[in-house]
């Protein structure tokens, strides 16, 4: 068990290792090609892959490379800061489903069956276009979508840790909730809230480029993933399959990287996960 355990933990550290390079590699490369790589130039346009274009040009002659990595940059900076929207969220709603008594419970529950009830797209979309788009459209949108799961399970933890002697204790010498909360329960609530996170993460950046995708949030000259994905659907039939086809299979990588490191840190917490 120990050295099965053992194992796990390798493998997360390599497949952390593989993430964060890739990211620092998206980085590096989105600050030092310059943006004029990405602007309209009819003389490099529909250029297939090559030494000088790894990703090919488009019909404008923008460098997809170019393109590829600072759209990423721009989905991993909407997906850091809408994880950290939902797991806030699911922290606070979390502790006053298991703390706030049976009134405050059923409201908690009653949200997280309303979103949990209808699929996000939707929620998304409708949150996004009340907000009034943009990036900040997009950020609240996504994040105020993806806090039901993780709130179910932190309220689990917390009913866990309550029926401690020492939450009894503190009780009994006049603490309240607030203290309990903070003194007690978020310590052992960063684990699950660090899962979550990394959970999160490659959900909400599929959730980000999902919405660009459709047309919502950002405009057509930005280059997010799902504009550029969006573009490259519309431009199969003429030929230029190089316009979707490295921009996808960096955005799926990035994804892939961080679910297997979600699922190896879920097994590392709660080894009874790798026998499901």
């Amino acid at each position: 068990m120990n050295r099965k355990r053992l194992n796990n933990r390798q493998k997360i550290f390599l497949n952390i290792g593989i993430a964060f390079t890739f990211i620092l590699l998206v980085i590096i490369c989105s600050y030092i090609f310059p943006n004029s790589m990405i602007k309209s130039n009819i003389q490099t346009k529909n250029l297939s892959p090559s030494f000088q274009h790894l990703f090919g040009t488009d019909w404008l002659g923008r460098d997809m490379f170019v393109r590829t990595v600072k759209g990423l940059r721009l989905s991993m900076s909407i997906g850091i800061i809408t994880s950290f929207i939902s797991v806030f969220i699911a922290l606070i709603l979390g502790g006053i489903s298991a703390l706030g008594g049976k009134l405050a419970n059923e409201i908690v529950a009653w949200l997280v069956d309303l979103f949990i009830g209808m699929p996000h797209i939707v929620f998304m979309i409708l949150l996004s276009f009340l907000i009034g788009g943009g990036r900040n459209g997009i950020i609240l949108g996504v994040g105020l979508t993806h806090w039901p799961t993780l709130s179910r399970i932190i309220r689990s933890e917390i009913l866990k840790i309550k029926s401690e002697n020492y939450i009894d204790i503190t009780r009994k010498m006049g603490k309240g909730n607030f203290f309990i909360f903070r003194k007690h329960l978020l310590p052992h609530l960063i684990p699950v809230s660090i899962v979550g996170f990394v959970t999160l993460f490659p959900h909400v950046i599929l959730h980000e480029a999902a919405l660009t995708f459709l047309g919502f949030g950002l405009s057509p000259q930005t280059p997010a993933m799902g504009i550029i994905l969006s573009e490259g659907m519309g431009n199969i039939s003429s030929g230029k399959w190089w316009l979707i086809l490295f921009p996808a299979i960096v955005l799926v990588s990035l994804v892939k990287s961080f679910d297997s490191i979600g699922d190896r840190l879920e097994v590392i917490i709660d080894p009874n996960k790798a026998h499901e």
